[in-house]
């Protein structure tokens, strides 16, 4: 029964979409004087650099309601400028009408103050418009990317509040009345009452769940380097598991406004199910990024879809199952779907419906193999040290082909892979970051100025803890910082659970930088940028179900599958219906109620004792 539910662990898009859509307030920016137009000016990077008429970077508050405010802190925290009458300032905001104000002030990560005086001031001339400090959602040097994420986090207040506020009312009803808890982008937790206040944390709370699963997965598994891909209907995320530990990045981007921000690490791009394939003015065939969503949906949905999709061009080519798709909850239209494709892909390019369909996949399996290569290449990693986890809705129908293009000889394919996002989020705890930037030289000199800052990081964190209910036996604080060799113009995120130990720190920056730029300065001086540290809150798991594989043998079943140019008989498999000493050759399809699983030749596939499909390749 609903009132039986204590605990609600909630992954959303809310924000995102927000973004996505531009679905968003209407704000006021108040910084500086005399920095009006950083928002615009962004970081003059070329992202096209032989493009004749690039697209700006987009600026989420247009020029006339960003005020310039006449102060000045400096970079040590002192003043310069002190703030004069505020009154002037309050009118011309009036006169706006905003639905929501960013406050980003010169060098407010190093003292706060004049902006706490511009909230307080707002609060009096304006009840009730929200208000968000960049001291507040991102205290850390760069004005650019301090403002793009403040700016973000205040037009998104409105937009998450209202939608909280609802959920709220929603969970009063039927006796419905658990804790709840909401997913932020770094796979950690956080209350309501600080999503209402900083809803920008929630921008990557959809697919990090996925990224929480593999980490887990990765111990359960007994494989400490996954690159997990989450193929749904519309993008494919893909993030990396390096020794059972996920990758977190300090700053991110959504629709190419960079947020400052601790996240999961993770390359999304749009190839998914319903990706339309299409040929290009030029001939050539491209699948995405423009999706069908799920209504229409893909043609063969029968829903009033007209382009066909990669889900399409599987079903034509007989990998999906007209009558067993979602279990057989839906039919599909093969006619619908076959027509598509041969009017709109197979007539312009002179190609037979199935050569089409072929064309479609090669196409998408190359994108998505080009995202898994890319992720890792960054990092100076090797494919082939890696499984590759798939998982969504989509991913199983391209897994083994995709690790076939990449060099990966195993595959895991999960238990209910549609929802493993969901059985992440259970695993996830209260996780609160602070960061504070001040610039350090990591040499004993200023060990005890070091000391003293990792001192206030952790009585902040255990504040904070203590504020959310967490009893001191479910509290941990976990220490990390930004460094760089002087000179650079970017850091690196390096962990030092040994703080305030500068030894261990720098030897791990060291081999953090020759791991991702294949080379070390060891003698070079080392700058502390920013120190962190991540407030965790330890909830209760969930015991999971033991797998329970079949125990009679079940002889597969066929269908004629088109590959190569020729249909051939492929055996079909279903997923409830396996044995552990079942052994499956491809080609291959293995069934379950709301995924398909490709086996391609040369591969070899059987049941996990925990009740994960591995696939391992067998032949060139």
């Amino acid at each position: 029964a609903l009132a039986d539910v204590g605990l609600l662990l909630h992954g959303t898009t809310i924000a995102t979409n927000a973004v996505l859509e531009r679905k968003l307030a209407r704000g006021v920016l108040l910084t500086t004087a005399g920095f009006e137009d950083v928002l615009e000016i962004t970081r003059h990077v070329r992202r096209d650099i032989y493009g004749l008429a690039p697209d700006p970077f987009p600026c989420l508050i247009d020029r006339d309601r960003r005020f310039g405010v006449a102060e000045r802190m400096r970079a040590d925290g002192s003043v310069e400028t002190a703030l004069g009458d505020l009154a002037p300032m309050m009118e011309r905001l009036r006169a706006t009408a905003p639905e929501a104000i960013a406050i980003g002030l010169l060098h407010a990560y190093a003292n706060p103050a004049h902006e706490r005086a511009l909230r307080d001031a707002v609060a009096k001339a304006l009840p009730g418009v929200p208000v968000s400090l960049s001291s507040d959602i991102s205290p850390e040097i760069r004005e650019y990317e301090r403002l793009s994420t403040t700016v973000l986090n205040a037009l998104l207040m409105p937009v998450v509040q209202r939608y909280l506020a609802k959920l709220e009312a929603r969970l009063g009803e039927d006796g419905f009345r658990p804790r709840i808890f909401l997913v932020q982008s770094n796979g950690g937790m956080c209350s309501l009452a600080r999503a209402a206040e900083q809803p920008a944390r929630l921008l990557l709370s959809g697919p990090s769940g996925g990224a929480l699963a593999a980490e887990r997965l990765s111990r359960r598994l007994e494989r400490p380097n996954l690159v997990a891909v989450d193929m749904g209907g519309t993008s494919f995320d893909v993030s990396v598991v390096q020794d059972h530990v996920i990758g977190l990045v300090t700053q991110g981007e959504v629709d190419r406004l960079p947020v400052r921000l601790p996240m999961v690490e993770m390359r999304t791009i749009g190839a998914g199910g319903g990706s339309i394939a299409s040929v290009d003015a030029a001939g050539r065939l491209t699948a995405g990024p423009r999706s069908a969503g799920a209504r229409p949906g893909p043609v063969c949905y029968g829903r009033g879809g007209v382009e066909p999709t990669v889900t399409d061009a599987n079903a034509v080519l007989g990998r999906l199952d007209p009558d067993f798709f979602l279990g057989g909850a839906m039919a599909l239209d093969l006619k619908g779907a076959r027509d598509a494709m041969a009017t709109r892909i197979g007539g312009p390019l002179n190609l037979s419906t199935e050569a089409a369909a072929e064309g479609v996949l090669r196409v998408t399996n190359a994108q998505l193999a080009a995202a898994v290569r890319l992720s890792l290449f960054e990092k100076g990693l090797d494919p082939r040290q890696f499984s590759l986890l798939s998982f969504g809705g989509a991913g199983g129908l391209h897994a083994t082909e995709v690790a076939d293009e990449l060099g990966i000889t195993e595959v895991v394919l999960p238990r209910e892979p549609g929802t493993l996002s969901a059985y992440g989020i259970l695993f996830s705890d209260l996780v609160q970051d602070i960061a504070r930037s001040r610039l350090y030289r990591a040499e004993d000199s200023n060990a005890a100025a070091l000391a003293e800052a990792v001192a206030g990081l952790r009585a902040e964190a255990d504040a904070r803890l203590a504020e959310d209910g967490v009893p001191d036996s479910q509290r941990a604080v976990e220490v990390s910082a930004d460094l760089r060799y002087r000179g650079q113009a970017f850091e690196l995120l390096v962990p030092w659970p040994e703080a305030p130990a500068l030894a261990p720190l720098l030897a791990r920056f060291h081999a953090t930088h020759r791991a991702r730029f294949s080379y070390a300065a060891e003698g070079d001086p080392v700058e502390i940028v920013t120190l962190r540290a991540a407030a965790i809150g330890r909830l209760d798991k969930p015991e999971e179900a033991a797998a329970t594989p079949a125990e009679s043998a079940t002889a597969p079943g066929a269908r004629q599958v088109w590959q190569g140019g020729a249909a051939t008989a492929w055996p079909v498999w279903r997923r409830e219906r396996l044995r552990l000493s079942d052994s499956i050759e491809g080609p291959a399809i293995i069934e379950e109620a709301f995924a398909t699983h490709v086996i391609a030749a040369g591969w070899r596939a059987a049941l996990d004792p925990e009740g994960a499909i591995i696939a391992r390749r067998i032949a060139a």
